[in-house]
């Protein structure tokens, strides 16, 4: 049988988190991992999947006052594991003992040796909810997955972003909250466009192409 398919989708062999294609994660595994429940494909291998909690019971409030939409499962064994979301695009950022935020619906896996924790954009207010994000740290890889191609923008001026298209940014930057109540019709591309999170300093911050996946409707 023959196919171009076969070399094109031949699946690699390298050990550790690497990218099967754009839209596609394997994880050589031999150890363990943290990844987004429900985020598994495929595996190979002897494998085991089990929920994981906030981690402490600090986070474990934070995570339950905040909704952070970010549902574990540790993944450890030893075997092939093939990891996905809905076939948005997947980007892999090594962390160097440096630190890093991202919203927690665009973390896709994470290696097991990084720290991590539920933290609240600065001037976010009790009115602004949802701005909770995971702030990583330590030397490891993260996997994030973009809702469309990314844009990386250079921080070297105030810059505003929409809340549902920041993927992730550094973490040295300063955040806020910018309201434009006026022109909240104008700008923006959907339920978020009256409210901005701004960004200070020098750093970078990755940008989707979309708001992330659509609100589920209701039947009716």
């Amino acid at each position: 049988m023959r196919s171009q398919l076969f070399q094109q989708a031949q699946e690699n062999n390298q050990p550790g988190m690497h990218l099967q294609n754009h839209k596609m994660l394997r994880v050589g595994l031999n150890g363990e991992f943290y990844a987004r429940q429900g985020a598994m494909v495929a595996y190979q291998g002897q494998v085991d999947f089990s929920y994981e909690g906030a981690g402490s019971v600090g986070k474990f409030f934070k995570k339950a006052f905040t909704g952070e939409g970010m549902p574990l499962m540790k993944v450890s064994g030893q075997g092939d594991v093939f990891l996905a979301r809905d076939a948005w695009d997947i980007h892999l950022i090594d962390l160097e003992n440096e630190h890093l935020t991202v919203n927690g619906e665009n973390v896709l896996a994470f290696e097991a040796g990084l720290g991590w924790d539920i933290r609240r954009v600065e001037g976010a207010g009790m009115t602004a909810g949802g701005l909770f994000n995971t702030v990583f740290s330590g030397q490891g890889r993260v996997a994030v997955a973009c809702h469309g191609a990314p844009v990386l923008i250079n921080v070297d001026q105030p810059t505003f972003v929409d809340t549902d298209s920041a993927v992730a940014w550094s973490s040295s930057l300063r955040t806020g909250v910018r309201r434009t109540a006026k022109a909240g019709a104008l700008i923006g591309r959907g339920s978020g466009e009256a409210l901005q999170l701004s960004f200070e300093g020098q750093g970078f911050v990755l940008v989707q192409a979309s708001e992330g996946a659509p609100a589920p409707v209701a039947a009716g």
